[in-house]
């Protein structure tokens, strides 16, 4: 990843049904639960909070697995 993605940024990710966008929400550096799942951040492993721009739920995901839209 050649820049950090930052709260407010437009990313991509792949899911089983193909690729899906949203926003980012939060850099997450604790751990923490979404809809009783747990995510497993620290300042060491951060994840980020993306909102899905199709559905509005919210879930947690690594840097690596986002792609910054433009």
């Amino acid at each position: 990843m050649a820049k950090e993605l930052k709260k407010g940024d437009t990313v991509a990710w792949k899911t089983s049904q193909g690729e899906t966008t949203g926003k980012v929400v939060q850099k997450q550096t604790s751990p923490t639960k979404i809809k009783g799942h747990e995510v497993k951040a620290s300042k060491a492993d951060p994840q980020l909070i993306v909102e899905s721009s199709k559905t509005g739920a919210k879930a947690a995901h690594k840097p690596s697995a986002l792609r910054k839209k433009s």
